[in-house]
């Protein structure tokens, strides 16, 4: 992505709203002044996105031993400071390291998501982590492995050239001597600064990268010893609730907290307008915050019957993008065969993981330790020493492995609550939010607004597009057609309620759009769909993936069955191409919608890990499903009307439909990321599977709200 439009996509996705400011005690006031100079701290955006920004201030190390060690038993541990969160990161960055280094996959350890422990890292999103830290690794293995190759040479007083490392050994095939690992580096340091670029092990000579090989720890989540988050148990731990407002944006204006304060152990807390309880276990918790009586204020704020037209009129020019423009949209459209104009729109949606935000904080003296999930170890950190005036080195932040994250765990409210309340408490304390609060006080995938002209020829050559997407954001915004007069556009807007990054960012909904329009001008050009695409595609990749999927599903090759429609769409975004084809069924008389087969086809370059890679993918169908037809926050007066899975309808067991995922490897081409993009195929697939069933054409996701396609 160029730097302009990554800068944009960051901005766009910075959560600016903190849920707490902390009030100074008199001490720390006097520290914060110091000798006399008093330091005002400005509202600096937490980043909830592409964190970027921050990666200008921060240079990763260069020396070997910053990244793995070996011990005396060859033992391997690998240090990032990237995450694992259900994406198997963990397994596919350890075999790409024992493919370097030439070690068994089994003596690999990888620590990860530990601030003291770990080298910087923006953070587990984007789709970054194969791309970036797959070759950052690579890097520090194949130097490690030269290294050691090097040491065996001098010991043996030969020529290095004439040695070979394998299975964790080197050896000298002309004296069959041969030195572990361990031997070699007896426990001590790597210690190499790298310069340079090694080579790599190309991927068509991969022996234990590019194999289907198990989760790294799987046996440790299918039998319960995997301890999450939420999980952890400190000595003497206290349990915290924090009282939550009425409605967005109150103010608390009288508060009665005597009933709290007499409960056996349970200590009430207040600073500004944070007010919580820390108590010796979770249900005392709970009885004393209930016992918490507050009255707030509330300003008049807008429901979702007001969304599109507020985010189409309250421009946020901070965050405008810059256009895209190409030629000239009014000449062609002006010598158009068939023009077109729609407008397309997505609601917002929650993350809904499997596991809500949950943090441990701990002080001793100055220092805070937080165990807490989080897809930005160091982001956090940083909030944590922001919110509490001392410096980043006294925070260490520790990511066990969580129950996902799907780009809503960028920030660290849970984690901020938790440490606020052990520093009055002096005692450990953990918060878990509910799922209540999850719901209502993380942040949500941006609503948008997206309109498209276009303009056709009879013979299907695209003259004309303009794309102009407000609020839900840039990514996936510009067209992998071929068409040579554009004019793209992304509007950021003020949103109303808190907004920030989500899988797939706003390619979902530049994909439903562009993908529904493609569609639409392909029938009202009595075109087959995937002709009309690929007549206007030069990306051989794109084409690639097109036709797998056509193919395995069989597109062409026969009819729906009566009352079922078939639906075709695919794009391409952070290295991923994808296409996916589905099969669905309406009833006639209910207009339930039912999906009944999906093929998604799949191409990022050379593949890992095989299984890890269909286990994403499939991932990606199934969280797509939710918010193609399923998926809305209701919000009306500053409060969230569905906050419990009761009302907020995510997919099911019974949803779900036959998913036959194709892969495509290129080991000719560089790993890229598969976290995301795989999402972004199935809405408009669906929307165009609709259509074909019904003759309806739905443009608003989602499509099927109360089980019944929205008309």
């Amino acid at each position: 992505m160029p730097t302009d439009e990554l800068a944009v996509e960051l901005a766009q996705h910075e959560i600016r709203e903190r849920l707490h400011w902390f009030q100074l005690d008199r001490r720390d006031f006097l520290k914060l002044c110091g000798g006399g100079l008093l330091v005002c701290l400005g509202v600096v955006p937490v980043e909830a996105q592409e964190a970027g920004r921050s990666s200008r201030e921060h240079e990763l190390p260069k020396e070997v031993s910053a990244w793995l060690h070996i011990d005396k038993k060859s033992m391997v541990t690998v240090f990032t400071g990237k995450v694992e969160i259900g994406q198997n990161i963990r397994t596919s960055l350890a075999q790409l390291v024992a493919e370097e280094l030439n070690v068994p996959f089994h003596s690999i350890t990888m620590v990860m998501g530990d601030t003291d422990l770990t080298p910087w890292d923006m953070g587990t999103f984007g789709s970054r982590s194969t791309p970036t830290m797959g070759p950052q690794l690579r890097t520090m293995a194949s130097t490690a492995r030269q290294m050691l190759i090097e040491a065996a040479a001098k010991r043996w007083t030969a020529d290095p050239a004439t040695l070979t490392a394998a299975d964790g050994k080197v050896c000298n095939p002309k004296t069959s001597q041969s030195l572990t690992y361990g031997e070699i580096t007896l426990g001590e340091k790597l210690e190499r600064t790298v310069s340079g670029d090694p080579p790599f092990i190309p991927a068509s000579e991969w022996k234990i990268a590019g194999k289907p090989l198990p989760k790294a720890n799987g046996r440790d989540f299918v039998t319960g010893k995997h301890q999450y988050p939420s999980d952890i148990v400190r000595p003497d731990l206290m349990f915290g609730k924090v009282l939550r407002p009425s409605g967005f944006n109150a103010a608390l204006t009288s508060i009665e907290t005597s009933a709290a304060e007499k409960m056996p152990q349970v200590k009430v807390i207040r600073d500004g307008d944070f007010v919580g309880v820390v108590a010796p276990d979770a249900w005392t918790a709970d009885q004393a915050i209930a016992a918490v009586q507050a009255k707030w204020s509330i300003p008049s704020q807008i429901s979702n019957q007001e969304l599109f037209n507020y985010i189409r009129n309250n421009p946020d020019t901070e965050d405008a993008g810059p256009a895209h423009n190409n030629g000239s949209v009014a000449q062609a459209m002006a010598t158009a065969d068939v023009k077109l104009e729609q407008h397309y729109t997505v609601q917002y949606i929650a993350h809904a993981p499997l596991e809500p935000r949950a943090a441990v904080a701990e002080w001793n003296g100055d220092k805070l330790t937080v165990w807490t999930g989080t897809q930005r170890p160091f982001g956090v950190r940083d909030e944590l020493a922001e919110a509490f005036r001392i410096p980043s080195t006294k925070v260490r932040v520790i990511m066990p492995d969580m129950g996902s994250g799907y780009g809503g765990k960028h920030t660290g409210e849970c984690a901020i609550e938790a440490a606020r309340l052990a520093k009055a408490a002096g005692k450990p304390v953990k918060v878990v939010w509910t799922r209540e609060e999850e719901f209502t006080w993380a942040y949500f995938r941006p609503a948008g607004w997206i309109e498209i002209r276009s303009g056709v020829r009879h013979d299907g050559t695209l003259v004309a597009w303009e794309h102009h997407n407000f609020n839900s954001g840039p990514s996936g915004i510009n067209t992998p057609y071929v068409v040579e007069n554009q004019i793209i556009q992304f509007h950021a807007a003020k949103s109303p309620l808190r907004q920030g990054s989500y899988r797939g960012l706003a390619a979902t909904a530049n994909h439903f759009a562009r993908e529904s329009h493609m569609d639409e001008l392909a029938h009202a050009l009595n075109m087959d769909p995937l002709e009309f695409r690929m007549k206007n595609l030069k990306d051989p990749r794109l084409c690639a993936v097109f036709q797998a999927a056509a193919d395995r599903f069989g597109w062409g090759r026969s009819k729906p069955a009566p009352g079922h429609g078939f639906g075709i769409a695919g794009g391409v975004e952070k290295g991923g191409y994808v296409a996916t084809s589905v099969d669905l069924e309406v009833d006639a008389a209910s207009k339930r919608v039912r999906l009944r087969r999906v093929v998604q086809a799949w191409e990022s370059g050379a593949i890992v890990n095989p299984d890890g890679l269909r286990n994403q993918t499939m991932g990606a169908v199934v969280q797509a499903i939710g918010g193609a037809l399923f998926e809305a926050i209701q919000f009306k007066d500053g409060r969230i009307l569905n906050p419990h899975f009761a009302q907020y309808r995510v997919p099911r067991f019974s949803d779900i439909p036959e998913i036959d995922v194709v892969l495509i490897d290129r080991k000719d081409l560089p790993s890229a990321g598969a976290g995301e993009t795989g999402i972004v195929g199935l809405a408009p697939a669906v929307g165009n599977a609709i259509f074909a069933a019904t003759g309806t054409r739905l443009r608003s996701l989602p499509m099927a709200n109360g089980g019944e396609f929205i008309s």
